[in-house]
């Protein structure tokens, strides 16, 4: 169970890789699913909004876009694409430091594809408590 981390074109400074992999690999085991492979790609705005507008019809600029590819049942495999751009700009306007919006994201990307949602008020509330256990958990590592 490989877990990569890639940059496409855009300066990311991503601290302690192996903690973090680590950290995620258990998180899939906590929730029950079986990791399979997990590629993270860091991009810019334009990259990401290209791939919304492709695979989602959608219009718009977004921090993260989650792909499952696994086949198989109870199995996960995925993509997640994620815009610096957005992970700064969110930073700011959130007043939080950039590296713990990043890691928000990539937390929230790791809960997509242990099925959880965000559509819905309900399913963005767990989402977010989520997100704020799996980032209090890491940081006191």
């Amino acid at each position: 169970m490989a877990i990569h981390f890639t940059a496409l074109e855009v300066n990311v400074k991503l601290k302690n890789k192996t903690n973090l992999k680590a950290f995620l690999k258990k998180l899939f085991e906590r929730e029950g699913q079986q990791l399979h492979g997990l590629q993270y790609v860091f991009c810019s705005d334009a990259y990401l909004l290209e791939m919304n507008q492709q695979f989602l019809q959608h219009d718009t600029y977004t921090d993260i876009i989650t792909f499952e590819l696994s086949e198989v049942a109870g199995t996960t495999e995925g993509e997640v694409y994620i815009s610096i751009d957005r992970v700064r700009e969110n930073a700011g306007k959130f007043k939080v430091a950039e590296e713990q919006e990043l890691h928000r994201v990539i937390f929230h990307g790791a809960l997509h594809l242990c099925g959880y949602k965000d559509k819905t008020k309900k399913d963005a509330a767990l989402m977010r408590q989520k997100e704020d256990e799996c980032l209090q958990s890491y940081f006191e590592m």
